[in-house]
Parts: structure tokens; sequence; C-alpha cells
């Protein structure tokens, strides 16, 4: 089985820096689906590399490569500049996470020149997933509700959601363990 894993860019989320507690919350919660999906055949996932949920998204899958030796990671962009408008701490990341991962592509091998490049994209990621894991929550729009509204229609996939009251309830949890770490 294969994922496309998306979800809120970081600046949607007010993360500016990796130490922010929001990245730990976030990851806990995608730790937990990504498991749950790797213990009913999950065997690839298919990312981005836009900052934010994607990056932190294959941060995670690193990690639990560990644990499940099948996890195979493929980073795909939608045209070949991709990222080089970004400030240069943010391209040593990208360079790092491309360098990572089991597969890196380009869907268009041309620089940026239109929309249809990121509907090729989305039409690439469709075609090759069997479901998607977004960190979205349609009563907070950000970007990636082009690809929750075009996932909704596809009664093919699964969709799974990592909402704000999921994260709500990850970011309580992680407070408690901050706390009780606190008192010791």
């Amino acid at each position: 089985m294969n994922i496309w894993l998306s979800g809120y860019r970081s600046y949607e989320l007010g993360v500016f820096k990796d130490n922010d507690p929001k990245v730990t919350v976030i990851k806990q919660a995608l730790r937990k689906e990504l498991i749950n999906l790797l213990d009913r055949g999950l065997e690839w996932v298919l990312t981005g590399l836009q900052l934010g949920v994607e990056q932190w998204g294959i941060e995670v899958c690193l990690e639990l490569k560990s644990e499940y030796p099948q996890l195979k990671i493929g980073a795909l962009v939608a045209f070949s500049n991709f990222g080089q408008q970004w400030q240069e701490v943010n391209q040593s990341k990208l360079v790092q996470l491309k360098s990572q991962v089991d597969f890196f592509g380009e869907v268009s091998k041309n620089p940026y020149r239109s929309p249809q490049q990121l509907r090729n994209y989305q039409n690439f990621m469709l075609s090759h997933c069997h479901g998607a894991l977004l960190v979205y929550d349609p009563e907070f729009e950000g970007k990636s509700k082009y690809d929750y509204q075009v996932l909704k229609e596809r009664e093919d996939l699964n969709l799974s959601l990592i909402d704000m009251d999921q994260l709500q309830n990850e970011a309580e949890l992680y407070q408690e363990k901050v706390q009780r770490e606190n008192d010791y």
C-alpha cells in the first residue's frame, strides 16, 4: 500500500523554527497514524518537500525505518527548480532530505512555468497512491485544501485526516509529558 502524505505549510501553522513545540506535536500525531498504516501493510510514503508537514513527515518516516525496515519514502516535486527561492538554511535541509529518501523525482523536468505543473504533480500522486494522510482541517483552510478537495471526491482512495481536534489532543498529551518530566 502506498499513501500520499501532505498537509499544512509551516508558515500556515505559525512555525518558523524546527524546535517549536508544535513540530513535536505534529510529528507525534504523524508517527501514530503512520504506525497504524504500517501495521496494515503500508510500504511507500510519497510526499513532496514543502516546508512543514511534508518535511516533518519525511523525518518521522526516517525515524520509523529502524523499526519498520520495509518502509520506503518517495519525495517528489512538481518542477525542477523547486525550493530555489528559499533561504539557504531551508535549501540545505531540502538537499539533505533528498539524499535520505529512497526515491526522489521531479514530475516536470522544467523550471516552474504554470499552475498546470502543480496539477500534474497532484495527478501523479493520485495515480500512484492507494490513500492519503493529510494534516489538515477543512475548518482551517490552507494550501492543502486543493489536495483535500480532490481526494474527497475520489472514492477509490482512503483519506485519513489529522485535524485540529487531534492535534489539540496530541498537544495536551505532550504538555502532560513535559509536566511529568518537570516534576521529577
